[in-house]
């Protein structure tokens, strides 16, 4: 029996045929286990006749069955056709006939075939990690709009950020460098989505009057604050390589942390396959559960959290699982291709730091997380951040 082809490439059914004699043998067994449990009146515990129980249990019987044999040889038939279900069957056309074969169809999801190509040609926009000390602005200003549009702005005594996330880059741009007494005229392109709706898509021209330059430095300190922070530090400059060195290192980590997630679109993007409905089903789970537990941490009550629109929810995360689970089976293969495992020790290291952190022994952690199911999913976070590790390197 082959797999019957659908539409969508994750999507599989197949027809199974249980051979009469097992089904009689599963049949004559459930009736035997009938006969001593089951309490009829007119008959003592154990001595019901098989007859009687046939009759009178037999939708049970029949379900149990069902219950019994056809799990074990849809996995069997699966196997024989060389098919990995990633979903539960969806089992139709059931036929089940005293003296006859048991026969149903079953329907399922598959992995899809994923061929991971050019992977090792993706390069890292890899940012700086030198700290550089901006400055603020003391500032007047006038703009005027171009071609009339909009009203135009004045502001007295407003500090601007040289460099600062919410500065536009034309005042970073044209401020920088400047001294205190300057004057300065430049144009700013307003986009679309700005968020003052008075200045959305606009363009205007400033002139900018400097007042003053302030340094954005730590409050005056010498050697004896310094002393003061602990015996490690002899020096006032020897606490502000400290803070550099922490504020690089922090620095570096967001950079790398960017760079890999720009890595993983950039892979997605490449490489275009279906992916099992089941699969992104559970990462929307697991989302959702995430989120909520934020949503508990941060004080909002179980009730609130009832009153939520949870489809709504679920398709707002579609989005993002599918691109987590479209990345998870690329990283696995590219894991694949280059032999990247898991040791033993990984996982011990893993579980030691999850015991230091809930305050239990590393024991107690274990068998949890065995009882739970819980190791290989820690095993394929693993390996798929040694993996992104590896895109992360060998892009440099």
């Amino acid at each position: 029996m082959s797999p019957t082809e659908t539409t969508d490439s994750t999507k599989r059914e197949i027809q199974v045929e249980i051979p009469a004699d097992e089904v009689t043998r599963a049949t004559e067994s459930l009736i035997q286990k009938y006969q001593k449990m089951a309490r009829l009146p007119g008959f003592r515990r154990g001595h019901v006749p098989a007859s009687v129980i046939r009759q009178r249990f037999a939708e049970d019987i029949k379900s149990e069955v069902v219950e019994t044999l056809v799990p074990r040889y849809f996995r069997q038939e699966a196997q024989k056709q060389g098919l990995i279900p990633v979903s539960q069957p969806r089992v139709t056309d059931l036929h089940i006939q005293e003296g006859e074969p048991l026969r149903f169809k079953a329907n399922f999801e598959v992995m899809p075939e994923v061929k991971v190509e050019g992977y090792k040609e993706l390069r890292a926009e890899k940012g700086g990690t030198a700290i550089t000390d901006d400055d603020f602005a003391q500032v007047s200003l006038d703009g005027t709009p171009k071609e009339g549009e909009g009203k135009p702005v004045h502001m007295d005594d407003i500090l601007v950020e040289i460099g600062g996330k919410n500065t536009m880059p034309e005042f970073t741009e044209n401020l920088r460098g400047a001294s205190a007494g300057e004057q300065r005229t430049f144009d700013v392109v307003y986009p679309q989505d700005f968020s003052d709706q008075r200045l959305a898509g606009k363009t205007l021209t400033y002139a900018v009057n400097i007042q003053s330059i302030k340094r954005k430095n730590l409050p005056e300190l010498n050697d004896g604050f310094a002393k003061e922070l602990g015996t490690e530090f002899t020096s006032l400059e020897e606490v502000k390589k400290r803070i550099r060195e922490g504020l690089e290192a922090d620095k570096k980590h967001r950079a790398e942390h960017e760079a890999k997630d720009k890595l993983l679109d950039e892979l997605v993007k490449r490489h275009d396959f279906p992916v099992p409905e089941a699969l992104v089903e559970h990462q929307i789970d697991v989302r959702l559960e995430r989120g909520l537990r934020a949503l508990a941490a941060q004080g909002m009550r179980a009730e609130d959290m009832k009153k939520m629109d949870l489809n709504r929810l679920r398709a707002g995360q579609r989005e993002q699982a599918v691109h987590e689970v479209k990345a998870s089976l690329l990283l696995d293969k590219i894991a694949d291709s280059e032999k990247i495992e898991v040791s033993d020790q990984e996982i011990d290291h893993e579980i030691e730091a999850l015991a230091k952190q809930s305050k239990q022994t590393a024991e107690a952690i274990r068998a949890r997380l065995t009882r739970d199911g819980a190791l290989d999913r820690i095993r394929s976070r693993i390996r798929s951040e040694k993996t992104l590790n590896f895109l992360y390197h060998q892009s440099a």
